[in-house]
């Protein structure tokens, strides 16, 4: 399981170090996609079979359903980890996300988020916290899961 957040900057040529934490079980060939938000995901070859086999029998006549599949596997790439733990972000990709230079790489459970800095600090402040906080747990609830 991954979790944990990382700060990392892009070398020169747009290689992205990967933690040593995650190394072992991301595994020396990966897929990065596109994620819902700006940022990228990072799955383990068995966690993207997982994903792409929910759509393989997609209704075909759905417009959503084929534009989703597009969005996720069409944009996806299967990059390969050298023996110093880099890989190269596909610069469609890295443009995507709005990746430049400093990285947020995000442990979220089964796949890694991969963020430019100025979109993880945006994303992930207080303000915006609170916002979640609201929107997931009722007004009596919310109190108990404030950080002390």
């Amino acid at each position: 399981m991954f979790i944990g957040q990382f700060s990392h900057s892009l070398d020169d040529k747009g290689r992205l170090i990967i933690p040593s934490k995650f190394r072992e079980e991301l595994g020396r060939e990966f897929v990065v996609a596109k994620a819902y938000d700006d940022c990228l995901y990072a799955y383990t070859n068995a966690e993207w079979e997982k994903f792409v086999s929910q759509y393989e029998n997609i209704d075909e006549r759905s417009k959503d359903e084929r534009d989703f599949r597009r969005y996720f596997i069409g944009t996806a790439s299967a990059v390969e980890m050298d023996r110093q733990g880099r890989f190269l972000i596909p610069s469609y990709l890295r443009d995507a996300a709005g990746i430049r230079d400093d990285v947020m790489i995000v442990g979220i459970g089964r796949k890694l988020e991969i963020w430019s800095a100025e979109n993880w600090n945006r994303f992930n402040g207080p303000e915006q916290m609170a916002a979640i906080r609201e929107k997931v747990y009722d007004d009596k609830n919310a109190e108990e899961h404030v950080a002390k």
